[in-house]
């Protein structure tokens, strides 16, 4: 390798380290784009890390004599590359696309590095670059990356290792996502899949889709006022962008204690349907924070888990209903509400769940005759600090999850809900009550007992 540097650059304290790492921020007009320090460090490199592209593009501005090191599918060696070269005191720089503290590796560098070692020069976004192309202040805008692996198309209810996953959760109307959602799209989630999400999701007519492709080269081409489906299918230049801005405002809904009638539902003699004041009570003993991941154990009409959703942005609700009929509602459901972190399946559990992620909590609106294993399964997969909430309106059922929580050791307690609603009779009004609910409350954390596999002593439905 060349002789490091020995002085400190110019423009810097003197007692600056002699060799940093500078990270560029590069765009696809090369060297036009970079400002003269950009320049100068890029020269003064003695070994330059980048995509087999960027060195390219910025091969005329580096020392012949430098050493080039390709990060494509070696990111996570990047740092030590850049370790090893700030040990031997041999400047560095690498280049990435953009801004790199933008969804780039900037992030891992400042994570990885010894402190004061990293400086950033950066460029525009190319999000940025397209919102000034199409003109869209993006002040409010909320940047979604789908550089991820190929998960196939969007499936709604698909799970979060579902490489679209992040921006259905940024389109669905239960984020506050804002009027613009910026993608970093990838050769394999490109535009076309990204208008197919919008078609799974009914979201086609809630969004106008802007594509700016090949930004900064002689082949740059920008797309807009073309519905998504006529989209969906058609192909599209390397690299692209995705802007997409909403066209039709979000559904106003309350935060929390959605109304019922909000819930398309079977409809037996009261509705079947976990009511709104035991809901609210159910949802608040659950505890639920942000990134929660919440088991919802006979799902009904989905009214409790779909709310749960809406509170855990940053987490996901994975359900289970026997009812093939329940499970139409719950989809139309889960569509009036914008909701995208929500899986549902048909089965019944324990048996249908054993390949769900271990939840932060859980509800058990009904158990099918399968109490005693749901039980066991909940407290023996609860994470550190979760939380179990039982629903009952019958009293032998109750006395059943008492029972078993009894011999197991369990830390739990109860609640009983009995609600009134007023209806109207002879130019007033009576109150009319509603059946009361027990809702039992168990955490995670004193050890279970196995509890057997003996089947209920009758079918259990909360």
């Amino acid at each position: 390798m060349a002789e490091p540097l020995t002085s400190p650059p110019s423009g810097r304290d003197s007692d600056e380290p002699a060799s940093l790492c500078w990270l560029i921020g590069v765009l696809d007009d090369g060297p036009a784009g970079l400002s003269a320090e950009a320049r100068e460090r890029l020269g003064r490199a003695r070994r330059v890390i980048g995509g087999a592209r960027l060195l390219a593009v910025c091969d005329s501005l580096l020392d012949p004599a430098s050493e080039r090191l390709d990060l494509t599918g070696q990111v996570n060696r990047v740092p030590v590359w850049v370790a090893e070269s700030l040990s031997a005191d041999v400047p560095v720089a690498v280049l990435a696309t953009g801004d790199p503290l933008c969804f780039g590796i900037g992030g891992l560098l400042a994570a990885r590095l010894p402190a004061g070692r990293l400086r950033v020069l950066p460029n525009p976004s190319t999000l940025q670059l397209a919102c000034a192309r199409f003109l869209l202040p993006w002040q409010g805008a909320r940047w979604v990356s789908v550089h991820h692996r190929d998960s196939g198309d969007w499936v709604c209810g698909s799970a979060p290792d579902h490489g679209l996953y992040a921006l259905a959760q940024a389109l669905s109307g239960s984020t506050g996502s804002g009027d613009l959602v910026g993608v970093l799209t990838s050769p394999a989630n490109g535009p076309d899949r990204i208008c197919r999400l919008l078609l799974a999701e009914g979201l086609d007519d809630a969004f106008d889709l802007c594509v700016a492709e090949r930004l900064m080269q002689p082949g740059e081409r920008l797309i807009s006022g073309i519905p998504a489906a006529d989209l969906a299918s058609a192909r599209f230049a390397e690299p692209n962008v995705v802007l997409l801005r909403r066209r039709l405002p979000a559904a106003a809904l309350p935060l929390f204690g959605l109304p019922d009638a909000l819930f398309d539902q079977r409809a037996p003699e009261r509705g079947l349907i976990t009511k709104r004041e035991v809901r609210a009570v159910a949802l608040a003993l659950l505890e639920l924070t942000p990134s929660d991941r919440v088991w919802d154990i006979g799902a009904g009409s989905g009214s409790l888990g779909l709310e749960a959703a809406r509170l855990c942005p940053c987490g996901h609700v994975h359900a289970i209903e026997k009812n093939a009929a329940d499970l139409a509602l719950i989809e139309t459901n889960r569509r009036r509400l914008g909701v995208a972190n929500y899986s549902v399946r048909a089965g019944l559990a324990p048996m249908d769940i054993a390949d769900w992620p271990d939840p932060d909590a859980v509800f058990v609106g009904g158990s099918g005759g399968q109490l005693t294993g749901i039980l066991h399964d909940a407290l023996r997969r609860l994470r550190p600090g979760g939380r179990l909430v039982l629903s009952f309106v019958l009293l032998e059922n109750l006395s059943v999850a008492m029972a078993l929580l009894g011999r197991c050791g369990a830390d739990w307690s109860m609640t009983q809900i009995q609600a009134a609603r007023s209806r109207p009779l002879a130019g007033g009004h009576r109150l009319q009550p509603e059946n009361p609910v027990w809702l039992i409350q168990v955490r995670a954390g004193r050890g279970a007992t196995r509890l057997g596999s003996d089947p209920d002593p009758q079918p259990t439905f909360g």
